[in-house]
């Protein structure tokens, strides 16, 4: 018999043994469920209704005492209801304990207790009736006498019966408990005999197995030993023993051939190290090269004094790294040779990767390095492996690459801007960087209103940046706007150094000037080269010139009317060249909507203009995409609410951007609100105190609370980012507008006086020569055409 035979009784007699215990556990635990299920739901509940019973007599007895004792009819003939009412229930639950009756004591106490129930609730009647016939004195002794008589009868049997139930509850009780210890004694008992038996055949299969296994052990243990790998374990027997050796003898044979292959393999990978263009060298205790290496290490490092030299002095001297880094290097290294595996993981970070050393001619090779820990069988490591690749060509050609790449994103970035939009930013952007050039110029020290003008300009060009997705430019100019806001700190810790900041500002040029090449040079979107060009050449829209020229051509020289009405047919177009709708002023700043609400989380904005005929002129559009900027990105970010608060407060997921454009009292005015969450009048006055501009016992009107807003530096932003909380907009924004001889106000739309938020809307005024109506003439231009009429009336 095999040894898998063995194995297999003793698991075929392990399994009946369980199966027979376990079928016995499983008969006695179906009986056991039974009665246990019997006095769950059979003897428990009828002996808890048993003591149901008593708590109800008690009730009928205090409804009892309510009915000979109320005041008044309506008192008794709730209690009379009540009493019907608990005399049902009290009948209904006898029924009950009459079918859980489990004994004739039991069923001839029910019978009782239905009996003693009718004399009581005939007595309790008498009761009644005495209490409606107005003999209340009569009716409390008939109470006390016959009522009560009745009534310590019912609770006498009751009281009988509940014990009756109880002492049932406990025999069925103590029956299971004794029922499932007998079970759990049988199934222990069968266990342990079971156990002895399988005890038994496993000790006597064990002496069968380990004793030819222990032979085989100390044979195996001689061959290892010795490395004697031509000798053989002889075979005994041919079961899974005798198998398992004749393996090992065939596993000791490839063992050999495997032996004469690595031997073979080392020579190859010596001369594999001397041809192979990579630089492979390993590190010893003391930081010292080991004298095998690979021959293109000589190539790259230039030289053939490798072998036992110091690893620091041949690979770190020269080069580009610090004292700190290469000390770290230095001791990192030393800290892993020798030691286990886990503080290579643990210093790994230490080892450079890349480094750029100067070779002695003044060459500058960049070389790449690849750290690697040779351990032993106890995971100790014994040498540091260091590959070296000459990666000089390769780094100038990625960089040249990236660079090339850079090219090209850029190119693309500007092809999607048109070009009168990109030329408009360029000089937009030129004009604000001399400023803050001649602001700088003019300053030797830190100003407050410097520095803030400073960061106005630099945030406004980066937003006119982003609006046209120019991320190169975006990037450079958010870095010197990033050193203007520490300026602006009231503690800052960099100081007003001029020629920092004329570098600064001149690497922003720089990066605009390159755009603006690549625009003219590459892409051949050049500029035409008029002085004033916007203000003396014009495109005009080819219907209208076709429509005036209809005009013209259909009036009657003969008909003053006709020549007055195509006079001012052309007279609307001329008005017309120059100027652009507000849309197209903003076209910009609305593109740039989608991308800005993604960034913020936020569904996009619905933006809808009214400018009810009114156009702008092209000297003005600069101005508002400056201001709008500004006023939308705060609407999206502050404003509107995210989609889900949007959606659990009723509104849409996206919010609604209101532009309407008009004139009045002789100015255009632009006016934008949204149906966001409305102006932060409560946080606005958190602020403000906190800065000290509002003593917090002061009573300011919510008008005076939002004025705050247009502070340098306020912001109500929960934190900084990219797109706001730098403390800049609104008094960019009035300060842009100052400058076109305009101005800007805030108007509440609602009347929640002094709520936490507001309601409201932001109206830019103009001058109104920024604005043309393109649908009719304007007040004046009519009045100048009634007197032209009136006069050639005059005169024909």
């Amino acid at each position: 018999m095999t040894i898998r035979h063995r194995i297999t009784l003793l698991v075929v007699l392990m399994l009946v043994a369980l199966s027979a215990i376990g079928g016995y556990a499983v008969y006695q635990t179906r009986g056991s469920a039974a009665d246990v299920r019997q006095v769950t739901q059979g003897v428990v509940p009828s002996a808890l209704a048993s003591a149901d019973l008593v708590s109800q007599v008690k009730d009928v007895q205090l409804a009892t005492m309510t009915l000979v004792y109320s005041p008044d009819a309506n008192m008794v003939e709730q209690a009379q209801k009540e009493l019907a009412a608990k005399e049902k229930s009290l009948r209904e639950a006898l029924d009950v304990q009459a079918k859980a009756a489990a004994s004739h004591a039991q069923e001839g106490l029910v019978t009782q207790a239905r009996d003693s129930l009718a004399n009581y609730f005939a007595a309790i009647n008498d009761t009644a009736k005495m209490k409606a016939e107005g003999k209340n004195d009569l009716a409390q002794a008939y109470l006390f006498a016959n009522v009560a008589q009745y009534r310590d009868e019912l609770e006498g049997i009751v009281e009988t019966l509940r014990i009756e139930k109880n002492r049932q509850k406990d025999d069925a009780i103590d029956a299971l408990n004794t029922g499932l210890a007998t079970t759990t004694t049988a199934i222990g008992s069968a266990s342990g005999a079971a156990i002895l038996v399988l005890i038994a055949i496993g000790l006597l299969l064990y002496r069968q197995i380990t004793r030819p296994l222990s032979r085989m052990q100390e044979m195996m243990s001689e061959i290892a030993s010795s490395q004697d790998f031509t000798r053989r374990v002889p075979v005994g027997r041919m079961d899974e023993i005798g198998h398992s050796i004749v393996a090992f003898n065939g596993m000791i044979e490839k063992i050999q051939q495997s032996s004469a292959q690595l031997k073979q393999k080392t020579a190859d990978i010596q001369a594999m190290l001397q041809n192979m263009q990579q630089g492979i060298l390993t590190v010893v205790e003391g930081a010292m090269i080991h004298s095998e290496y690979s021959a293109y290490l000589e190539a790259i490092f230039e030289t053939k004094d490798i072998a036992g030299r110091a690893l620091m002095d041949l690979v770190f001297a020269d080069s580009d790294l610090g004292s700190d880094t290469v000390s770290q290097v230095e001791a990192a290294v030393l800290a892993c040779i020798g030691e286990d595996s886990i503080n290579f993981e643990f210093n790994q970070h230490l080892l450079v990767n890349e480094l750029t050393r100067k070779m002695p001619d003044g060459r500058v090779k960049t070389l790449d390095l690849s750290w690697s820990a040779i351990t032993d069988e106890s995971d100790t490591v014994m040498r540091l492996m260091l590959c070296v690749r000459d990666v000089t060509e390769l780094r100038q050609l990625a960089a040249e690459a990236g660079e090339q790449k850079r090219r090209l994103e850029m190119i693309g970035e500007i092809l999607s801007v048109s070009e009168e939009k990109f030329h408009h930013f360029v000089e937009s952007a030129t004009g604000f960087i001399n400023e803050n050039e001649r602001i700088i110029r003019q300053h030797a020290q830190v100003s407050e209103p410097a520095v803030a003008e400073l960061f106005r300009n630099m945030h406004t060009i980066k937003g006119n940046a982003r609006t046209y997705s120019l991320q190169h430019l975006t990037s450079i100019v958010h870095e010197t706007e990033q050193r203007y806001d520490a300026l602006r700190q009231p503690e800052a810790a960099h100081e007003w150094d001029q020629e920092q900041l004329i570098a600064e500002l001149a690497r922003v040029k720089e990066a605009l000037q390159h755009y603006a090449t690549i625009n003219e040079v590459s892409l051949g979107r050049r500029k035409a080269g008029r002085v004033g060009s916007a203000e003396r050449y014009l495109m005009v829209d080819r219907e209208h010139i076709q429509e005036s020229l209809r005009l013209l051509d259909a009036a009657n020289p003969a008909d003053m009317l006709d020549l007055l009405a195509a006079r001012d047919s052309v007279r609307r177009t001329l008005r017309l060249l120059g100027t652009e709708k507000v849309e197209e002023a903003l076209a910009g700043v609305l593109h740039s909507l989608p991308s800005l609400a993604a960034e913020l989380g936020k569904a996009v904005p619905a933006v809808r203009i009214d400018d009810n005929g009114y156009r702008v002129r092209t000297q003005a559009g600069s101005m508002l995409k400056n201001v709008f900027m500004h006023l939308l990105r705060n609407s999206v970010d502050h404003g509107i609410e995210p989609a889900a608060q949007r959606v659990a407060l009723g509104k849409p997921e996206a919010g609604v951007i209101d532009i309407e454009v008009g004139v009045a009292e002789g100015a255009l005015q632009i006016t934008l609100s949204d149906d966001g969450r409305g102006l932060a009048l409560s946080r606005i006055r958190g602020i403000a105190a906190d800065r000290g501009w509002l003593q917090p016992d002061s009573q300011l009107s919510d008008e005076a609370v939002a004025e705050f807003i247009f502070r340098a530096g306020f912001s109500t932003a929960q934190n900084v980012t990219e797109v706001s909380g730098r403390g800049v907009g609104m008094d960019a924004v009035r300060d842009f507008i100052r400058r076109e001889g305009g101005r800007i106000e805030l108007r509440f739309t609602d009347d929640q006086v002094g709520a936490d938020f507001r309601q409201f809307q932001t109206i830019v005024y103009l001058p109104e020569n920024c604005a043309v109506d393109s649908v009719g003439t304007s007040m004046h231009d009519a009045a100048q055409t009634v007197s032209s009429i009136q006069a050639n009336a005059h005169f024909e």
